[in-house]
């Protein structure tokens, strides 16, 4: 999601630097950039000129003081609570005084991350969904403490970036994770019930649904550890509905790092050679007389 977040602020015309913990990480970022941007000019959607120029305004680096010149910083570490925190609070002592600090936490309360800074003001929510450079949506999310001035900025920025921003409060999920969550649920419990296999789920879901993708593809193309985090904190936060309950296969992927495709293997086989499993759906038959 960093790399996508950076290619998407670059592209649009912004100077960016992006921030990794090793040099190694910084290199396979650039390089899933160049990827991704080399693609756009394959399909005729940008051109060797237009990727040249946004891969020059942008900037790879281990050193968290070199964001101090940026006027807004977007995190995207790990989708856990401590480390947003202790990741804003170090932030915080860098940036200049005007600088809008935002989290790209797909449910992680954007209060209780500001709650680590000094000036909680700053402090919102930027929620991309991946592909960032694709997806088109993303969540402007204000916190009780966020300032409008601070709020105003971050939506118009999404904008000049080609996105469409949509303004929310700090409600657990948010939108899109608190519509989707049932979504994921009843999928997996059909799947834990020995309803149906994953590949004839998602089948269904895409078929009958009018779904672009099912659960099982799409949580393997999000990441399940990812996702598994956002449905435990949405759960907790809205009291252990059973709407948004987690699934137990979904916990035993992860533990057994599983993560989808990122790792080469979620619910579905990734690696190279595997055979994608097809759906066991009936044949179209005519519909029943009246």
């Amino acid at each position: 999601m960093g790399a996508g977040i950076a290619q998407v602020s670059a592209q649009a015309g912004f100077e960016t630097v992006g921030r990794e913990v090793t040099d190694e990480l910084c290199e396979r970022a650039r390089g899933t950039i160049e990827h991704y941007l080399g693609r756009g000019v394959e399909k005729g959607k940008l051109t060797a000129e237009e990727r040249d120029a946004a891969l020059g305004r942008l900037t790879l680096t281990t050193d968290l003081g070199d964001l101090a010149g940026c006027d807004l910083v977007i995190e995207a570490i790990v989708e856990e609570l401590e480390p947003k925190r202790e990741t804003f609070a170090e932030l915080e002592r860098v940036v200049g005084p005007d600088a809008i600090l935002a989290s790209n936490t797909s449910a992680i309360p954007i209060a209780q991350i500001a709650e680590a800074t000094e000036h909680p003001e700053r402090v919102l929510g930027m929620h991309f969904f991946n592909p960032a450079p694709l997806l088109p949506l993303v969540e402007v999310v204000s916190g009780f403490a966020t300032d409008v001035t601070s709020a105003t900025r971050a939506y118009e920025m999404a904008r000049a970036w080609g996105k469409t921003p949509v303004a929310c409060a700090d409600t657990p999920g948010f939108i899109v994770n608190r519509i989707a969550r049932p979504f994921y649920a009843e999928a997996f419990a059909v799947y834990e019930a020995q309803g149906a296999d994953p590949a004839t789920i998602d089948a269904v879901l895409r078929e009958s649904g009018g779904f672009r993708m099912g659960a099982f593809e799409l949580t393997d193309l999000i990441g399940q550890d990812v996702n598994e985090s956002v449905t435990h904190s949405v759960w907790q936060s809205f009291f252990q509905d059973v709407r948004f309950t987690p699934s137990l296969a979904q916990r035993r992927l992860v533990e057994s790092g599983l993560h989808g495709r990122k790792s080469g293997r979620g619910w579905f086989d990734y690696s190279e050679g595997a055979q994608r499993p097809q759906p066991q759906t009936a044949a179209p038959c005519p519909a029943p007389g009246g």
